[in-house]
């Protein structure tokens, strides 16, 4: 019996397939091996966005799917569409920690904050379960507080503008919703463990400690003003309502299914002692609930458990 050979795969990270060759490095790009075994070796072509990889149709994959389905074998269907399926069954209300973190708002006098990234990247957030979420607060007599974390990474580096237009029109017609803040995913969502820039969205978040903008497009234009596009604005606070800062008791929703980058924010409002975060900056009795699981031992409710794979 011949002796099996190991087999070894390989992922060339931003190598994509393209027969054009204007602009496109790999084919100008000097790879003799590559191109030996692209010209002499079995080879397949295979999608990797879309329902191909577990995600919903015409949504551009990203590094974790693709990862996710090569060591899978086998086509895992993504968060976002889970989250999409229980939107349109209506089962998204259906949800045990959603549904008591609703009654503990109504009935108890807390407030529910709503905080993710805005946009349709699709990568971390879609902005379609955030208006999912507005539409089941106008259906529960709720008025949430909203924190914008906007993209320009996984979107063009200046479309937040249109992003909040299309928000605002939602919050306009279903008569709901207050914007508290805004903050650059650079902030938000650093996933690096420079917490001075967590930290800069926590104090905007927790306790409108921050710039104020009359409103967050007002921030946000003022923002492109200074060439400091999405990814990249400053933690600011919206209007001068501070009643809307994160007070004991209060609810507060973290939207974005994809984990790494949300784990130090909600590690900021759960746990202390963390790096640059005094024990004054701790807000006792809040609620917390994510979308999906962003890391073991987290207390908080999560909406969407992890599929086991294997």
């Amino acid at each position: 019996m011949a002796a099996k050979k190991p087999v070894m795969l390989m992922i060339l990270d931003g190598l994509g397939i393209r027969e054009f060759e204007h602009g496109n490095a790999v084919k100008q790009a000097n790879m003799p091996n590559y191109q030996h075994w692209m010209a002499t070796r079995e080879r397949a072509v295979i999608d990797a966005s879309g329902e191909a990889v577990g995600l919903v149709p015409d949504q551009m994959g990203n590094s974790e799917v693709g990862h996710l389905n090569l060591g899978a074998g086998r086509v895992v269907y993504q968060d976002i569409t889970a989250i999409d399926k229980a939107i349109e069954d209506g089962s998204l209300i259906q949800r045990p920690a959603l549904l008591k973190a609703l009654e503990k708002v109504k009935h108890k006098g807390a407030k529910l904050h709503l905080i993710g990234l805005l946009g349709t990247g699709g990568v971390h957030a879609h902005d379609r379960h955030l208006y999912a979420l507005l539409k089941l607060c106008q259906q529960q007599g709720v008025n949430p507080v909203i924190h914008v974390i906007t993209d320009g990474r996984d979107t063009p580096t200046n479309n937040g503008i249109e992003y909040l237009h299309s928000l605002r029109g939602l919050m306009e017609k279903l008569h709901v919703g207050v914007i508290s803040t805004v903050s650059g995913r650079y902030y938000a969502m650093d996933r690096d463990k420079r917490w001075e820039r967590t930290k800069a969205a926590y104090n905007a978040i927790a306790f409108r400690n921050a710039e104020h903008f009359a409103s967050a497009e007002e921030a946000v234009q003022a923002s492109y003003a200074k060439d400091v596009t999405d990814e990249f604005i400053v933690p600011v606070v919206i209007g001068d309502d501070d009643n809307l800062r994160v007070t004991s008791g209060d609810v507060l929703i973290f939207y974005n299914f994809r984990a790494d980058r949300m784990r130090q924010i909600v590690k900021a409002f759960t746990m202390k002692g963390l790096d640059g975060f005094s024990e004054s900056d701790h807000i006792d009795g809040l609620e917390i609930i994510t979308f999906t699981e962003y890391a073991e031992g987290l207390p908080v409710g999560i909406l969407f458990g992890k599929e086991t794979l294997v």
